[in-house]
């Protein structure tokens, strides 16, 4: 019988993090520091995209370039680290255009200005398919916060809106629960999953305030049960709390099993954080405009975070989080 392949977290855990630099945090963060000495710190993070499998082959490129920039945009914000800049690696199919690289690069200019955060270099090569997109990111802290820092009695917050994404998934796919939805619900549904805000005017009160953080690449449930682990703690999270938008709201209205979807659905590219009882007052005063709802506890022990129901009745869900493999 064939050997079992490794789940993602498991081929990171043992393959990949045994040849982790000790700043790399073992592999279990979504950044590293580079040990350049001094005040401030340069944080590291990566991540790739892939047509047919993080974005549609005819989404606009423009907005493919934008989501590539701001994933690792929203990753440096959960660290508490302001842009400094970006390598860019494109693997190019057989079929790419002039029309679609210029629009791609203008994509991706607005996006270096608007957040100041510049091409630095990179590298382009062929693929017989399918395109491709990698950015590195780097970013300035004066402190790095990292997963593993939740400790028992800590509040837990995101921020914005959880599930929009993944619901917006389903309707660029054109699933039957897009077509009971009013027109605005299904715009504001596929505009969250095309093109995410990473979270950078909240790094000042997660620098300030937040004991853990990470952003909510992988769906909410997943992410949550990451970060305590990196923490060796648990939670209680109350799901009435976890905020939706209307939209959101909307299409759980129609058909209840969404919720699941909803709390375990990737690319929502929130901020996940905690802080003390006694900062948690302090972080949400902090909110830069951004909403940042609190959701749970974290509690002592090693167990998954629950999930409670407004009755308290704890609630599983099929899985917690999207996974590659």
């Amino acid at each position: 019988m064939a050997e079992r392949r490794f789940s993602e977290d498991e081929l990171i855990a043992e393959i990949f993090a045994p040849l982790a630099a000790e700043s790399a945090f073992g592999l279990r963060d979504d950044a590293a520091l580079l040990p350049l000495g001094g005040a401030r710190e340069v944080v590291v993070t990566t991540d790739a995209l892939v047509s047919g499998v993080h974005f549609f082959p005819d989404d606009p490129p423009g907005l493919v370039a934008k989501k590539a920039l701001r994933v690792n945009l929203s990753d440096l914000a959960a660290k508490a680290a302001e842009p400094l800049g970006f390598l860019l690696t494109l693997a190019l199919p057989p079929d790419w255009t002039n029309d679609w690289a210029r629009s791609f690069a203008a994509g991706l200019a607005e996006d270096a200005r608007e957040f100041a955060c510049p091409l630095l270099g990179g590298d382009t090569t062929a693929t017989p398919g399918p395109l491709t997109i990698s950015i590195a990111a780097f970013g300035r802290a004066t402190r790095f916060v990292s997963r593993s820092g939740a400790r028992p009695g800590d509040r837990i917050f995101v921020s914005g809106t959880i599930g929009d994404a993944a619901l917006g998934l389903g309707v660029a796919r054109g699933e039957a629960f897009a077509e009971r939805l009013g027109e605005g619900a299904r715009t504001h549904l596929l505009e969250r999953y095309r093109l995410p805000q990473p979270r950078l005017p909240l790094i000042a009160a997660l620098r300030a305030h937040a004991s853990a953080a990470m952003d909510v690449s992988d769906g909410l449930a997943g992410d949550l049960a990451k970060l305590l682990r990196a923490s060796g703690t648990s939670a209680r999270v109350e799901l009435e709390k976890v905020p939706l938008s209307a939209a959101a709201q909307e299409a759980i209205a129609r058909e209840p099993e969404l919720l699941s979807r909803a709390v375990t659905g990737g690319d929502d590219y929130e901020i996940l954080c905690c802080a003390s009882a006694e900062a948690a007052p302090a972080l949400a005063a902090g909110k830069a405009g951004i909403a940042l709802a609190e959701i749970g506890v974290v509690t002592a022990g090693a167990e998954p975070p629950q999930f409670l129901n407004s009755s308290g009745t704890i609630i599983k869900f099929n899985r917690l989080s999207f996974s590659h493999f």
